[in-house]
């Protein structure tokens, strides 16, 4: 997939300490689409805490004989809560499956979700309820507005990192130290 380097699309967003709504206080969001109609992506780094997989499992069609190993849920962003998506490596498609780019892709059918429980699904994967979404040029404005940094999106930081590292390892990757960091924002 070719990308318009204007838009962020394949991207994580970090967001900054003067950020106005407590749901993005210290997140990590990987942007799934970024087009002059807006952006949409997921909060990687946030666990949900009262509900589990299995907890999804027995309320979908999913048939587990045993319990499974843990697997986490994330909170993906304010908007949809009920609704699921993964966000995996790119080794697993299906039909409803959308490419990313050529490492991470996006799929939001039962079937994924099937597999996952019973171990066939992507090597990679997070399960996110709910998302986040920008109108067309309020993503940019904010970025403006210091709310939001942009770094280089990686399986490494959006897969195997800890989530409570995420967001402080997203900062490294840019050289930002977190101890330097205001919450008073402003431009040169």
């Amino acid at each position: 997939m070719k990308k318009d380097k204007h838009y962020l699309t394949g991207q994580c967003l970090v967001s900054m300490p003067n950020i106005q709504d407590d749901r993005f206080d210290k997140a990590l969001v990987y942007i799934c689409s970024h087009t002059k109609h807006g952006a949409m992506g997921f909060v990687v780094n946030k666990k949900i805490k009262e509900f589990s997989f299995n907890d999804l499992a027995t309320q979908l069609p999913i048939i587990l004989a045993q319990p499974l190993v843990p697997i986490d849920l994330h909170q993906g962003g304010p908007l949809d809560k009920v609704r699921g998506f993964v966000l995996h490596s790119a080794d697993y498609q299906k039909d409803d499956t959308i490419l990313i780019d050529d490492n991470i892709a996006v799929s939001s059918s039962i079937d994924v979700l099937t597999d996952i429980a019973f171990g066939l699904g992507p090597h990679d994967n997070l399960i996110a309820l709910g998302y986040a979404s920008w109108a067309p040029e309020q993503l940019e404005e904010e970025i403006k507005n210091n709310t939001w940094l942009v770094v280089p999106a990686t399986p490494e930081l959006v897969f195997r990192t800890k989530d409570e590292e995420k967001w402080q390892k997203a900062l490294e990757t840019i050289g930002i130290d977190v101890c330097r960091l205001s919450d008073c924002a402003g431009r040169a």
